[in-house]
């Protein structure tokens, strides 16, 4: 592996697509084994730059507020409750503006590695609206001039905020700026919120659930801030760890760690034989993944975070549970998440020193304004009860964060269809594998290609998919290129970032309208999340022209009995509840 090239299988580049995709997936699932997605080290220093510059550019700006007293006395002013504010703006801004979560290489965006404002200020890109036959004014798929209008509302209000001086005289003891105005953040909020219903897309990758949240916390009394603060983190790391109560979640650990940046050296690889049962045979975890998954992260999850909020307050050993929390999130940022949410995690450690090291003394208990209160319940428990419904809730505000257990899917495009996508779908970047063979000409672009579906397959619901594969296509398999919903979806809509619902039958629908694609050209296969009181998972299969094929469930049962390639002969199980009478 070079500086810019890939870690890649050692095979026939030219032939490899002659070779039957099954076979392709067993190779590129026993690669990813030792060597991850195979990331260039230039990848790494991109990545590394960014996080440096999500440090260094708020901590710039910040040191303007009046009253601070520069960034050469950072040191003095960092615990000024303005200061937190303004991260939070300042991370809802990097993240809405396409830098952070779902950017660069490990996301499938190479040439430009972002797409955000590239695609969300340009008219007539597509955009997906959360409930268009409910909310008024929501119709239609085509971004209008209303829609970068308050696109930039949410910028301007977001920029205007994290400039602003002080307001409102010391909150806690003398020499401090106070606080951002609430007015400041309001079109943000407003702007956000009405731009979330006509684009649920934009409103996701702001990460709505947890910085748009804290937003509207700026409206209370600071103790209450920070009090509702820690609840919000709570609330995080619970949802994530309740999530992760699942037999999906192993298998995360398993991909993940077999990613890690730190562990490329091939001395590393015996370690990383130990998370499967056999490294080239059978690629299902051992005990060790779930332990890790199930005693070093779910129970932990649960069990830290509690203590930090609600025994630990001000008492020194606090110290040590922050040093464990950092530690987690730092693993987290080692093992380089597919969807890349390196910033998410270094502003949870940042809260850790700010909340719980600082202002230890103020407790979650502290809280006083029932409103926020019933702000907080209905977005922290009453949101994540979707997790029992996953179809209708993005398993973001649902906080099902690396479960493993989220919507998916397969798009399957005859020859020519990816073509005419490319023609007549307004976008700012080619689709995915174009942009590959760009860099690295177009075989060897269809070997990284797989290399995503890889990480797919190795998942529980990637060797669902790849059974379901044969319901959709039959015996033309080999005529169709298979891709990854989430790769096709990211130049489509501009974001992506695990959330299956962003490409599932309402994209499919909104680039038939600009493809009019024939019968065949392009099916898609959607997976649902598994509720969480059900083991089982429901699918549909869509043609783009003819709509619904085929409709049912799938044992998670028979997901974990499996390899990540589909074997020769063996029908996956599927129970169908619905079919189209004829192909």
């Amino acid at each position: 592996m070079g500086f810019m090239s890939p870690d890649l299988p050692d095979v026939d580049h030219d032939s490899w697509l002659s070779l039957p995709r099954a076979e392709r997936l067993q190779i590129v699932t026993r690669h990813w084994a030792e060597n991850g997605f195979g990331t260039p080290y230039a990848v790494y220093l991109l990545y590394l730059t960014k996080i440096a510059i999500y440090v260094a550019a708020p901590a710039a700006i910040i040191a303007l507020t009046p009253g601070l007293g520069g960034l050469g006395h950072i040191a003095d002013w960092w615990t000024q409750p303005i200061v937190y504010q303004k991260v939070i703006v300042f991370t809802l801004l990097f993240e809405v503006l396409g830098f952070g979560c779902g950017s660069g290489p490990l996301t499938g965006r190479f040439m430009p590695p972002i797409g955000g404002f590239l695609y969300w200020l340009r008219p007539n890109t597509i955009r997906l609206p959360a409930w268009p036959d409910k909310v008024p004014f929501t119709r239609g798929d085509n971004r209008t001039v209303v829609d970068v209008v308050l696109y930039a509302i949410v910028l301007i209000g977001g920029v205007w905020a994290l400039l602003s001086p002080g307001h409102g005289g010391p909150v806690t003891a003398a020499g401090d700026v106070g606080l951002i105005d609430r007015v400041l953040v309001a079109p943000t909020i407003v702007a956000l919120a009405l731009l979330g219903l006509r684009d649920k897309t934009i409103f996701l990758a702001a990460r709505g659930e947890h910085y748009w949240l804290k937003l509207i916390v700026f409206f209370f009394p600071f103790v209450d801030q920070i009090a509702a603060f820690k609840i919000i983190m709570l609330g995080l790391w619970w949802g994530a760890a309740t999530s992760k109560l699942n037999h999906h979640f192993p298998y995360v650990v398993a991909v993940m760690t077999s990613n890690n940046a730190l562990l490329r050296a091939r001395l590393f690889n015996p370690l990383k034989h130990l998370l499967y049962r056999d490294h080239v045979n059978d690629l299902r975890p051992t005990v060790i993944p779930k332990l890790m998954a199930h005693v070093g992260g779910t129970t932990a999850e649960f069990l830290v975070p509690t203590v930090l909020v609600f025994v630990a307050g001000d008492q020194p050993w606090r110290w040590f549970l922050i040093g464990f929390m950092v530690i987690f999130h730092l693993n987290i940022l080692s093992n380089l998440p597919m969807g890349v949410p390196l910033e998410w995690n270094v502003f949870f450690i940042f809260s850790l020193f700010y909340l719980f090291g600082h202002y230890g003394a103020i407790r979650a208990v502290d809280l006083r304004s029932p409103l926020l209160l019933a702000i907080l319940l209905i977005a922290l428990a009453l949101v994540p009860i979707g997790n029992l419904f996953p179809e209708k809730v993005s398993f973001l505000p649902a906080m099902r964060y690396y479960a493993g257990n989220w919507a998916t899917s397969l798009w399957c495009f005859r020859t020519g269809a990816e073509d005419k996508i490319e023609a007549d779908v307004v976008k700012s970047s080619a689709l995915v594998v174009n942009q590959l063979a760009k860099l690295y000409g177009a075989s060897t672009a269809e070997v990284v290609s797989d290399k995503v579906a890889a990480f797919r397959a190795m998942h529980t619901h990637g060797r669902a998919l790849n059974g379901l594969l044969p319901r959709a296509l039959g015996p033309d398999e080999a005529t169709y290129s298979v891709r990854e919903g989430e790769v096709v979806a990211g130049p489509l809509i501009g974001w992506n970032f695990g959330e299956g619902h962003l490409h599932n039958e309402q994209l499919l629908e909104a680039v038939q309208r600009r493809c009019n694609f024939s019968d065949g050209d392009v099916r898609v296969i959607v997976l649902e999340g598994q509720p969480i009181h059900i083991q089982k998972q429901w699918y549909r299969i869509v043609d783009a022209k003819t709509g619904l094929i085929e409709a049912g469930y799938v044992d998670v049962a028979a997901m974990l009995s499996r390899q990540p390639w589909p074997e020769p002969g063996d029908e996956f199980p599927v129970h169908v509840t619905s079919r189209r009478s004829a192909r």
